[in-house]
Order: C-alpha cells, then sequence, then structure tokens
C-alpha cells in the first residue's frame, strides 16, 4: 500500500511539474494516478483506524465507530469506482487518438476533458454512497460487478480494434516495400503487448470483483469466508 502511494504519488508530481504534459490525456492518467492513491490512504487510514481501536487507544461510542467506518468505506468505494472509470476513459481517449488523430484536439478538448474528470468524480462520489448505504442489497453489489465487466469488455473491445489497424498499417507498409517484408514480429509484440495489459488489469482487479460475486452467490460457504478475509490484499492489487 505505501509503495502503490509513493508511486502515484510520484506519477502525480511528475505530470503537474511537466508542462508539456498537460493535455488531456495526462490529465485522465493523473486522475487515475490520484483514484489509486486515495484507494491506499484509504485502505491503510481504515488498518490504523482499527488497530487503534483494538488496543484501546482510541476510544469512540459505537455510533461514532460506524460513522467513522462508513465514511472510510465510502471513500474506498469511491476511489474504486473512479480508478475502473478513467480505465475505461483512458481507452476511449487512446481510441480517439488513433482513429481520430486528424480531429483528436477538436474532439477532445480542455473543457470536455474537465467535464468528463468532473462527471467521473461525481458519478463515482453519489454511487458509492448508495453502495455503502444499501450494501446488504444483492441488486447493488450486481450493479457494481455489471459495471466492471462493461468496462473489461469496453477496453477489450477497443484495445482489440487499435490492435487491429495497427496490424493492418504494419501489413499495408510491408506490402509497399520491395521486396515485401515479414511483419510477423511486429505483430506478435503487439499481441503480447495487449495481452500484458489486459492480464494485468484482470489479475488486478479480478480478484475485488471475484470477492463481490461470493458475497452475493455463497456468503456463508467456509472457502467463501476463507477468501473474504484477504479484502485487504484485493485493495492493494488495484
Amino acid at each position: 500500500g505505501l509503495v502503490s502511494l509513493v508511486e502515484n504519488l510520484l506519477v502525480v508530481a511528475a505530470i503537474l511539474k511537466n508542462r508539456n504534459l498537460h493535455s488531456p490525456t495526462y490529465y485522465f492518467i493523473c486522475c487515475l494516478a490520484v483514484s489509486d492513491m486515495l484507494v491506499s490512504i484509504s485502505n491503510l487510514a481504515e488498518m490504523l483506524f482499527m488497530l487503534l481501536l483494538e488496543h484501546g487507544v482510541l476510544v469512540m461510542r459505537p455510533s461514532i465507530v460506524r460513522h467513522m467506518d462508513s465514511v472510510i468505506d465510502t471513500l474506498i468505494c469511491s476511489s474504486v469506482v473512479s480508478s475502473l472509470s478513467f480505465l475505461g476513459v483512458i481507452a476511449v481517449d487512446r481510441y480517439i487518438t488513433i482513429f481520430y488523430a486528424l480531429r483528436y484536439h477538436s474532439i477532445m478538448t480542455l473543457q470536455r476533458a474537465v467535464v468528463t474528470m468532473a462527471s467521473v468524480w461525481l458519478a463515482s462520489t453519489v454511487s458509492s454512497t448508495i453502495l455503502i448505504t444499501y450494501y446488504r442489497s444483492n441488486t447493488i453489489l450486481l450493479c457494481l460487478i455489471g459495471f466492471f465487466l462493461f468496462m473489461l469488455v469496453l477496453m477489450l473491445v477497443l484495445y482489440i480494434h487499435m490492435f487491429a489497424l495497427a496490424c493492418h498499417h504494419l501489413h499495408s507498409i510491408s506490402s509497399q516495400q520491395k521486396p515485401p517484408t515479414a511483419h510477423r514480429g511486429g505483430s506478435l509484440k503487439g499481441a503480447v503487448t495487449l495481452t500484458i495489459l489486459l492480464g494485468v488489469f484482470f489479475i488486478c482487479w479480478g480478484p475485488f470483483f471475484f470477492h463481490l460475486i461470493l458475497i452475493v452467490t455463497c456468503p456463508t460457504n467456509p472457502f467463501c469466508t476463507c477468501f473474504f478475509s484477504y479484502f485487504n490484499l484485493f485493495l492493494i492489487l488495484i
């Protein structure tokens, strides 16, 4: 958690300091880093809060403890939802960059980027507040799981389409050369990059949403109960 916090802090500092990185693409990356940073901060704050309560350093009424726990859980959930949302926004931004390169700056203006970022943060906060308030409802959890699957499919479709275009351009370039050169190596590198990108995404996010699926399907099963105990680890992976 601490390592992730430092890494994301460095990303934010680099983007803010370097004027060459002051563009919508890097603003989205900065927001993603802030989201991940908030996940780490919230997770560390909750662990510290619970340790202080267990050792009697903090003495609070049960109602205040529940309220504080809800606030921290809302912050964690909001950070997770915004992080996942900005991953999707970055994928869409890359898609526009590649397929509408000449119109990119007219499509993704600074004003639209600001509206997009503000909308993501607002929607994440509102949805997370509702989720924590009605967390016992399976419908709410299913909505969150559905959101994850939607973002996974969106990223999969966009990146595969971008990969297909790159392969097509590579094939066109190689066919125009005399003699034609093989482009298998470039395609293989692109496929490996795409596999790593989506694989890392699934490895980091999959356990968290598998955790939610188990809450809905088998909350009292011994295996599920054991799996639930690793929740903080799943947050660290994110």
